[in-house]
């Protein structure tokens, strides 16, 4: 079987299974294209990203352009004379990027397409209480996250899933599809479709009106809201006027005897807040200022 020259363009740890299986799988990654270095942290020490702390690693050529339009990236990635291009969490690319190589640009979306188009799909499907997600492979077009479907795999979603244990099953899912995509375009046994189906349900990106808790929702919705934010960014609300984060928590609906908000403790096992229709338990949480612990720790300290 024909091995194509591929470039891969990806940047956080999601991206990095798909390159590891890129390299088991004997393929032939004649370039990696990932984000500018970034100072980060109170020292300001210039942070790479994980793509290219692997790329650096296994000794691949690596790019790292600020611009995608920059007519010097641009004769670059062209010198590289890739017949397929990757892209698994990288951003946005233009059209004279994505339509460079001879077998086009695929991308690695962590949800089954149409739903859950955007940036945070592995959010939002917990958040929505979704039972399954999955992982698409889909050509690369004009409007971002439409191209022609090539494979699909489900992934169970479990009771106990939080949006970071999804994120791992998610990144072994594409990586496995991935490889399996690339194999059924090089033998042309593949069947490009266009997506069609449910296109409601979008993932856009997270800010902090997303991550704050509105008690007057049903239980099991804040439920879901805390697992599909956590372990990043985290729901929060406020207690005692401070920034009070929540990132596992149990739910019970029941008749709550305080108003949605209001908390109540026996300050040794247990801090539950009223919803709508119940309460949240929560189980492990991080107040202002202070390290996660688990609820009976904080309420050592809490009163």
């Amino acid at each position: 079987m024909m091995k194509p020259r591929i470039v891969f363009m990806g940047t956080p740890e999601f991206a990095v299974a798909s390159l590891d299986a890129l390299i088991k799988a004997g393929h032939d990654v004649v370039g990696v294209i990932t984000a500018p270095d970034k100072p980060a942290g109170r020292g300001m020490k210039m942070n790479e990203s994980a793509v290219k702390k692997y790329a650096a690693e296994h000794s691949l050529n690596i790019l790292q352009p600020e611009k995608l339009k920059n007519p010097g990236f641009l004769s670059q990635l062209k010198d590289l004379r890739a017949d397929l291009q990757v892209v698994v969490a990288f951003r946005m690319l233009p059209e004279v990027v994505w339509n460079m190589p001879p077998m086009g640009t695929i991308n690695v979306h962590a949800s089954l397409l149409p739903k859950y188009r955007g940036a945070a799909p592995v959010n939002w499907a917990i958040i929505n209480g979704e039972k399954e997600s999955g992982v698409t492979t889909f050509k690369l077009s004009h409007e971002i996250d439409t191209g022609n479907i090539l494979m699909q795999q489900k992934v169970k979603i479990d009771d106990e899933d939080n949006a970071g244990m999804l994120h791992d099953k998610l990144k072994e899912a594409g990586a496995d599809l991935l490889i399996k995509t690339i194999n059924g375009l090089v033998n042309k046994n593949i069947t490009e479709q266009p997506q069609t189906g449910d296109e409601n349900l979008h993932a856009p990106k997270l800010n902090s009106e997303t991550a704050r808790i509105n008690w007057q929702l049903p239980a099991e919705k804040i439920h879901n809201l805390i697992r599909g934010l956590s372990p990043y960014p985290a729901a929060f609300t406020l207690l005692k006027g401070r920034v009070f984060k929540i990132y596992k928590s149990e739910f019970k609906v029941a008749e709550p005897g305080v108003n949605a908000g209001a908390y109540e403790s026996d300050y040794k096992s247990y801090l539950r807040f009223a919803a709508a229709d119940g309460y949240i338990y929560a189980k492990e949480v991080q107040a202002e200022g202070k390290k996660k612990m688990n609820v009976e720790e904080f309420l050592r300290g809490f009163r």
